[in-house]
């Protein structure tokens, strides 16, 4: 009951008191946040219709609307959970609070953990906004299969929650310029099949791009959402995305370790 009450607490102050609260205290940002989350989607609508359906078909798109909207809604997943925990390290280091939580009961490790939620709180209300964009603009999700779609990104979550880690791992090593956040952030829009299929990339960027959690989850949650697939036949999605959990979970404990104790051996854990 006593660690129950006292997860309850930290999460009131991680999620409430360190992210909504200080997130709303700043109107100006969460304009431009809501901004940032709206205009993409009406800028790839209006592409996709200048192009017309033609163009649209021959890229093997059925309605581009729809792709784009799935896609959008989920790479902010990816994209803003990694940055989340480097960017909390990043933070801390900055303010010179990072060894209070070296002595804290929370720990580095719990405040990695913790530090997450909002992120994917935030996430979520990013997705939200997105997918009601989409239904306003005609996209349909009658008929999909919620089971399959929670089911892949609940594992989506969970390998990009590996790759956060690593990020902060090097973080706390190189301080600034983090090649794990910008390949993440930047170069998923471009290889995973967020505004366009990869099967229109060259061989060696498809090559790269089923490297990556998002590109498989994307086409779930396709499948999922606008063409109601069923769970068998998304059964290797699922499998695809678990060895990604697998491999990136147990690798990111690693590296965030290995990072934190070579800051903390160097004495350089505070520095920025």
């Amino acid at each position: 009951m006593k660690r129950f009450s006292s997860t309850i607490s930290r999460l009131y102050a991680f999620i409430y008191l360190r992210g909504f609260k200080i997130w709303t205290s700043y109107k100006t940002q969460v304009i431009l946040n809501i901004l940032s989350w709206i205009i993409p989607v009406f800028t790839y609508y209006f592409v996709g219709t200048s192009f017309g359906q033609g163009f649209v078909s021959y890229i093997g798109v059925r309605n581009y609307t729809a792709f784009i909207v799935i896609g959008l809604a989920f790479q902010g997943y990816v994209s803003s959970v990694i940055t989340t925990i480097s960017g909390r390290m990043r933070s801390e280091q900055l303010f010179g609070t990072i060894e209070y939580y070296m002595l804290s009961p929370t720990g580095v490790f719990g405040m990695m953990i913790y530090s997450t939620v909002w992120g994917f709180i935030l996430n979520t209300i990013n997705t939200v906004a997105i997918v009601s964009i989409g239904i306003y603009l005609g996209v349909s999700f009658l008929g999909a299969n919620l089971v399959g779609a929670f089911i892949i990104i609940v594992e989506l979550l969970v390998s990009t929650l590996g790759l956060s880690m690593i990020a902060g791992g090097i973080i706390m090593v190189v301080k600034q310029g983090n090649p794990i956040s910008f390949f993440f952030t930047t170069v998923t829009a471009l290889l995973s099949g967020t505004v366009f299929p990869v099967k229109v990339l060259p061989y060696y960027a498809r090559l790269i791009s089923y490297a990556i959690p998002l590109t498989p989850a994307l086409d779930g949650l396709r499948l999922a959402l606008l063409k109601g697939a069923s769970l068998h036949a998304l059964y290797s999605y699922f499998i695809v995305l678990l060895l990604f959990d697998l491999v990136l979970i147990p690798l990111g404990f690693l590296v965030y370790k290995l990072g934190f104790d070579y800051a903390r051996k160097k004495g350089t854990l505070s520095e920025y």
